[in-house]
């Protein structure tokens, strides 16, 4: 199951800090300036909060989602879009920590996973 790395080297990457690269999908909401979630399966991820320094790194890879599918709650470019991002997270926190990778998928495939629950 682990492959080559065996159990102790997956314990060992386990106790090395904030988890390796990882795929989380669901929604990805912009609601104001500066403040960012990824609400998954497993529940709401802090991404970035405007004014108190908690951003992760790596923001700069997430595209201009307004211009694909892309569901506006604060006009003019407020909102959320369905995507899967590559992160390093602090599962403990809910925070994600770093961003390696943005794709941005369909609304309609977010909204037919029964694990999600679309923004208000």
């Amino acid at each position: 199951m682990f492959g080559r790395i065996g159990v102790a080297g997956v314990v060992v990457a386990m106790l090395a800090g904030p988890a390796l690269a990882e795929q989380r999908c669901g929604y990805l909401e912009n609601p104001t300036p500066g403040n960012w979630t990824l609400s998954d399966a497993d529940g709401d991820w802090l991404v970035s909060s405007q004014g108190d320094g908690r951003e992760a790194a790596g923001m700069d890879l997430i595209p201009d989602l307004t211009v694909r599918d892309f569901i506006v709650t604060n006009p003019p470019d407020h909102g959320y879009a369905c995507v899967c991002l590559g992160v390093q997270s602090d599962a403990t926190a809910m925070r994600i920590l770093r961003i390696t990778s943005v794709k941005q998928l369909s609304i309609r495939k977010c909204t037919a996973d029964p694990n999600l629950t679309e923004p208000q």
